[in-house]
């Protein structure tokens, strides 16, 4: 058995925890940019300097809510996909996991601008934010893998774009490993030749995933989507046509 939580060790995380919650509700309303630790410590009724012993800078608590924001998106992705009881039906695990996606950043659209919005000036994201940050291209690449083990395959390359990229194949390297851990590039019986194609079409799905929700959160969906719930969907079914994937 773990030891028992000292008081001192409860009040910390409850403190953490406000300081936390106060900071991304300031994400809405004030965006990552000007995001303040004093602004943070009034919220809190907590000096400034008091607010420095749980986070020593700005870019400190900038970080920790990366990696809480990255690691609660991702989890609703998994929990989508999990929760398909066939595990064969990978169409299926593809649609709600694009919705989970979306559902998520719609309802933390502060926080949605904080990982995927305009980069902070003068704050570099560190490498402890990495794994977070792949949580949800895991979750597809690992849809990908399992369709493409039954035999699914991707759609024809238009000939000028594959004979441009054909001396130019995707290899696994540090920006690709983690689909490489997902099994996609060890699919049964998948030809060399269409792994790197795979890869290529799992990053494009994910791009465009996002690239969509921030175009609704943004404002740019108005005058040309009347119903992004629905526009979501057809995007989906298409990127998982492209892939092979029938949804």
């Amino acid at each position: 058995m773990s030891p028992a939580r000292t008081a001192r060790a409860l009040a910390r995380e409850t403190i953490t925890r406000e300081i936390l919650d106060s900071a991304r509700a300031r994400l809405s309303t004030d965006g990552a940019a000007a995001l303040s630790l004093r602004a943070v410590a009034r919220d809190v009724e907590m000096v400034s300097s008091a607010v420095y012993r749980y986070f020593p800078s700005r870019d400190a608590l900038l970080t920790a809510l990366l990696i809480e924001s990255y690691d609660e998106l991702g989890e609703a992705a998994e929990a989508a996909d999990a929760a398909v009881a066939d595990r064969a039906d990978t169409g299926a695990r593809w649609l709600v996991t694009f919705r989970a996606v979306r559902a998520w950043c719609v309802a933390h659209p502060g926080e949605f601008g904080l990982l995927y919005g305009t980069p902070v000036p003068g704050y570099a994201a560190p490498r402890d934010t990495v794994v977070p940050a792949v949580r949800v291209v895991r979750v597809l690449a690992r849809i990908v893998g399992d369709a493409y083990a039954a035999g699914a395959r991707p759609t024809a390359v238009p000939a000028p774009v594959a004979a441009a990229t054909a001396d130019a194949p995707v290899t696994v390297g540090p920006g690709l490993a983690f689909i490489a851990d997902q099994g996609l590039w060890a699919a049964a019986d998948l030809a060399d030749d269409d792994v790197p194609e795979a890869v290529r079409r799992t990053i494009i799905a994910w791009t465009t995933l996002f690239g969509l929700i921030s175009f609704e959160l943004f404002g740019h969906q108005v005058g040309s989507v009347a119903d992004p719930v629905t526009w979501l969907d057809e995007v989906a079914l298409r990127l998982g046509a492209d892939l092979g994937i029938g949804v």
